[in-house]
């Protein structure tokens, strides 16, 4: 199996609003996660929020209004979320084994 390869881990069976300010995840594990969505927008990891070359934020928090909300979600193949961002940001990719890495236990 490939490190790519999803595991029940990193394979969502549920995606839901958990409120206006939590996105909830169930994954095949049968964990659930709860994100606070500003705090994943703020990890987003695209070229616009991380220098492609060092890693490098580029991405201002304070330029990341409190109240961000997810306008749209959609499911990018069997790996990832692409999250539309009410501040105007859509070019995030989400890649589940991230999603799960940012999950607080």
């Amino acid at each position: 199996m490939s490190d790519d390869a999803p595991t029940p881990a990193t394979t969502p069976t549920r995606i839901d609003q958990a409120g206006p300010r939590a996105l909830s995840i169930t994954w095949a594990d049968g964990a659930t996660h709860v994100y606070d969505v500003r705090e994943l927008r703020l990890a987003c990891g695209c070229a616009h929020c991380v220098d492609e070359w060092s890693g490098a934020e580029r991405l201002d928090p304070a330029s990341v209004p409190d109240d961000v909300r997810p306008l749209r979600i959609e499911s990018v193949g069997r790996y990832a979320l692409q999250i539309e961002w009410s501040d105007g940001h859509t070019s995030g990719i989400y890649p589940f084994r991230r999603l799960r890495a940012l999950a607080t236990p």
